[in-house]
C-alpha cells in the first residue's frame, strides 16, 4: 500500500529532500530531481514496459515489467509533493526508482487526460459510497464475507479486530504468535527470498493489531503484546533470507508501536528504564533498533535518572560491550557530560590510536583544544607498532603541531612514522613537513638511506619493486632512480615511468625499455591493453626523433600493423594518434 507522503519513513523522507518543495506539480524537471540523474535516465528505457495503468483521485497505479513484475504507485497530492513506491529492491529501500519514473513520464504523457480521469475516479468513488451506504445490515454482512473469502489479509486483520474487541488478550496473543510463525512459509526450517515478502507482509498485519490496541483504550496490553512481538520478530529473523529488507521495516514499525503505546498508557517510569536497558543491551535489538532517548518524555527525570544509572552498571560490567558502549555514549552526549564520553572510550582504547583520535575530536567539539592535543600524543605514544598506528592519528596530530607553530615536531613526527612505514606516502609527507621548515635535504638522506637499506633486501613497493624508486622518481631525481632501478629490480610500471621521465635525457635508454615493455602487449587483446600498447608507441616515436631514426620506427610500426592487423579497436586507436 502507498505511504502518502505525511508517512513516509526519516529514510524515505531525506530522498524526497532532493525536490524544492516550492515545485509540487508532476513534471520531467522533479522526476530527474526526484530521482537523481541515473534512475531518471534508465526510467527512459522503461516506457513501454508500463502496463496497467490505473487513475485514482490522488494516485496512479500501474504494473512496469523489469527483471520481474513491480507494481508501482504514484502519490500525487502530497503535502510535500508527489511522491511513490515501488516493491522492486530499490523501491523498498526508500527510494524512487526508475519503474517510478517510468509510470511519471507515463502520465505526463497523457496530463490533457488526467484531471478528467481524476474526476471520473471521484464519482467512482461517491457511486460506491451511495451503493453501500443503501445497503442493509444483512446485504453488507454479506459483501464482508465474500470479500473475506477472496482476502486472506483481510481475513487476518478482521479476525485481529474481532479478538481485540472482546477484550480477549490470550486471544489476541495467539493471532499474532500464529502471524510470526514462519512455519507456513519456510521449507526445510527456512523461509526462502522469493517467500520473504509474504511473510513479512503477515508479520506487518501483527503490529498492525497491536497499534489499533493503542487507539482504542487498550494501550498497556499493546506494550506487552508489542514486547512480545519484538522477542518473536528476532527470533524468525535468523530463519529468513531479508535482503529486501521487509522484516527490517516491520521491525521499526513495531518500535513505533511500543513508543506511541508507551506515550498512551504512560507505564511506571523505573520499569519502563529496566526494559528499556535490557532490550538494548539485549539480544532483541538489532531488529527493532530502539533509541532509549526517543522515550525522555515518556521516562521523565526519575526514568531518565534510573535509566541512566542502569546503564552505567551495565557499562562498569562490561567496559568493552560494544551496545554497553554506545548506551553510554547516547546518554552521557545527550546530557553534555563530555567528561563521561571520554570515560566511556578511554575505558577501552584501541591499540593503534583510532580511540584516542575519537576522544581528541570530542574534546575539540567541548572546545577543549588543549587536552584534544595531550590525547592526541598519547595515541602516538602508547601505540605498540607505530607502522600500524592509525594514520588518521598522525595527520591529525601533524595539523595540531601545525596550529600550534610546532612544525619541528611535525618533521620529528612524520621521520619516525616513516621509518616504521617505509612507503612512498609516509615518504611525501615527510618531504612536505621538512619542507616546512627548510630541512629536507637533511632528512632526505636519511631516509632514503633506509630506503635503500630495504631495497638492498629486496623489500617490494606497496605496488611492487622497491620504494627507493618510486621516491627517485617522486622527487624526479632521473639519474639516481635510474641507477637504483637497476640495482634493485625495479619493477616494470617502474620502469615504464623511468623510460617516460628518462625520454629527454637518455632516448636510447628509454627506447629499450617501451621495446621490451611493449612485445608482450602484441599477444594480449582489450581495450585498456590497446591504449597503453599505444601510449607506448608515441613513447618510442619521441625516442626515435630524439634519436635521429624516425625511419627506424616507421618501420616498427609497419611490421607492427601487419602482425596485428585483426585487431581492429587497436587499428583504430593507432590512427587516431597518427601512428
Amino acid at each position: 500500500m502507498l505511504l502518502p507522503i505525511f508517512e513516509l519513513t526519516g529514510h524515505q523522507v531525506r530522498n524526497l529532500g532532493r525536490v524544492d518543495r516550492a515545485r509540487r506539480s508532476l513534471t520531467e524537471a522533479n522526476l530527474k530531481a526526484m530521482a537523481g540523474p541515473r534512475s531518471f535516465e534508465r526510467g527512459l528505457g522503461y516506457l513501454d514496459a508500463v502496463s496497467g495503468v490505473e487513475v485514482g483521485d490522488g494516485w496512479v497505479s500501474a504494473t512496469v515489467h523489469g527483471t520481474e513484475r513491480y507494481e508501482v504507485e504514484l502519490a500525487l497530492d502530497g503535502p510535500g509533493g508527489f511522491g511513490g513506491e515501488c516493491d522492486c529492491p530499490y523501491g523498498l529501500e526508500g527510494n524512487f526508482c526508475k519503474h517510478l519514473v517510468a509510470l511519471g513520464l507515463t502520465v505526463i504523457a497523457q496530463s490533457e487526460s488526467l484531471p478528467r480521469q481524476r474526476e471520473a475516479a471521484r464519482t467512482r468513488v461517491r457511486d460506491l459510497d451511495v451503493w453501500l451506504s443503501g445497503l442493509s445490515k444483512d446485504e453488507l454482512l454479506a459483501l464482508v464475507r465474500e470479500q473475506i473469502d477472496a482476502d486472506r489479509q483481510l481475513r487476518r486483520r478482521l479476525e485481529l479486530r474481532a479478538v481485540s474487541a472482546r477484550g480477549d488478550l490470550a486471544a489476541v496473543r495467539e493471532r499474532i504468535r500464529e502471524l510470526f510463525d514462519i512455519g507456513p512459509f519456510a521449507q526445510y526450517g527456512y523461509v526462502e527470498y522469493g517467500d520473504a515478502r509474504a511473510y513479512a507482509d503477515q508479520a506487518g498485519q501483527a503490529v498492525s493489531a497491536i497499534g489499533a490496541l493503542s487507539g482504542s483504550g487498550r494501550a498497556a496490553d499493546a506494550i506487552t503484546l508489542a514486547r512480545e512481538a519484538m522477542r518473536l520478530l528476532a527470533e524468525a529473523v535468523e530463519s529468513v533470507d531479508d535482503s529486501d529488507g521487509g522484516l527490517g521495516q516491520v521491525g521499526a514499525a513495531l518500535a513505533d508501536a511500543h513508543l506511541d503505546a508507551c506515550r498512551v498508557a504512560r507505564p511506571d517510569p523505573e520499569e519502563l528504564a529496566r526494559w528499556l536497558v535490557g532490550h538494548v543491551l539485549g539480544d532483541f535489538d538489532g531488529i527493532t533498533d530502539i533509541d532509549p532517548l526517543d522515550y525522555a518524555d515518556v521516562l521523565g527525570a526519575g526514568g531518565m535518572s534510573v535509566l541512566r544509572e542502569l546503564a552505567t552498571r551495565a557499562w562498569r560490567r562490561k567496559r568493552t560491550g560494544w551496545a554497553e558502549k554506545y548506551l553510554m555514549e547516547r546518554l552521557a552526549k545527550a546530557g553534555g557530560d563530555v567528561d563521561a564520553v571520554i570515560a566511556v572510550h578511554a575505558a577501552d582504547l584501541a591499540a593503534n590510536g583510532h580511540t584516542h583520535l575519537v576522544i581528541a575530536r570530542e574534546l575539540d567539539t567541548a572546545g577543549r583544544s588543549d587536552e584534544a592535543l595531550l590525547w592526541a600524543e598519547r595515541g602516538v605514544r602508547e601505540a605498540r607498532d607505530l607502522g600500524a598506528v592509525d594514520t588518521a592519528l598522525v595527520d591529525d596530530l601533524c595539523g595540531r603541531y601545525a596550529q600550534a607553530a610546532r612544525l619541528p615536531d611535525a618533521v620529528s613526527l612524520r621521520r619516525d612514522h616513516f621509518g616504521a612505514r617505509r612507503s612512498l606516502l609516509a615518504y611525501q609527507q615527510l618531504r612536505a613537513a621538512a619542507r616546512a621548515v627548510d630541512c629536507w635535504q637533511a632528512e632526505r638522506v636519511g631516509a632514503l638511506a633506509l630506503l635503500r637499506e630495504d631495497a638492498g633486501r629486496r623489500h617490494g613497493g606497496w605496488y611492487g619493486g622497491p620504494v627507493l624508486v618510486d621516491a627517485l622518481l617522486d622527487d624526479k631525481d632521473v639519474e639516481a632512480a635510474w641507477q637504483a632501478a637497476i640495482e634493485a629490480d625495479a619493477h616494470d610500471r617502474q620502469w615504464l615511468t623511468l623510460a617516460d621521465q628518462a625520454c629527454a635525457a637518455r632516448p636510447a635508454d628509454a627506447l629499450g625499455v617501451y621495446l621490451r615493455l611493449a612485445e608482450p602487449l602484441t599477444l594480449q587483446t582489450g581495450n585498456a591493453v590497446y591504449e597503453q600498447l599505444v601510449s607506448m608507441l608515441l613513447g618510442m616515436r619521441d625516442c626515435h626523433r630524439r634519436l635521429g631514426t624516425p625511419d627506424e620506427f616507421s618501420a616498427y610500426v609497419a611490421a607492427l600493423r601487419t602482425t596485428q592487423k585483426r585487431k581492429r579497436n587497436l587499428m583504430r586507436l593507432m590512427e587516431q594518434h597518427g601512428l
